[in-house]
């Protein structure tokens, strides 16, 4: 959608939109469940670890809902497998033997209490520390 198509994009008849400010239409997994949407319970650039199994990392994206493959969701074990209506989490992850890219639903995260430095590689490359144990992304790489 170009800048002017943005301009004249029309918000619901219920919805005030002040002068200056672009209406957006709203993601589809967001108009789908609209204000019942839970919040995230973990934020970008925090460091948490599964419940269940031996891995940590850091949050760097956040799905409002389930937006991954229903063949990925079904591989998950069924007495073990989330539910899709709630926040999933991209992390860089690490286990003790190598770093990846993990997709974690917030039932099965909580937030790492350890004090041990991420190395992940590419942790340093998207995020940046924030001064207070946990990382922010990097200038330039949000969208």
């Amino acid at each position: 959608m170009g800048s002017q198509e943005k301009a004249r994009a029309k918000p619901a008849a219920d919805v005030h939109v002040p002068d200056g400010v672009v209406a957006m239409p709203l993601p589809a997994a967001v108009a789908e469940f609209g204000s019942g949407m839970r919040q995230a319970k973990f934020r970008i650039g925090e460091v948490v670890r599964h419940k269940h199994f031996p891995f940590r990392g850091v949050v760097f994206d956040v799905d409002p809902v389930f937006d991954n493959t229903e063949e990925w969701w079904l591989s998950i074990p069924e007495e073990i497998r989330p539910h899709k209506d709630q926040p999933f989490y991209h992390l860089l992850a690490e286990n003790a033997e190598s770093e990846y890219v993990a997709y974690v639903s917030e039932q099965n995260l909580e937030h790492d209490p350890s004090d041990e430095p991420v190395r992940h590689p590419k942790v340093n490359e998207a995020l940046s520390a924030d001064g207070s144990g946990g990382w922010r992304v990097r200038p330039g790489l949000v969208n």
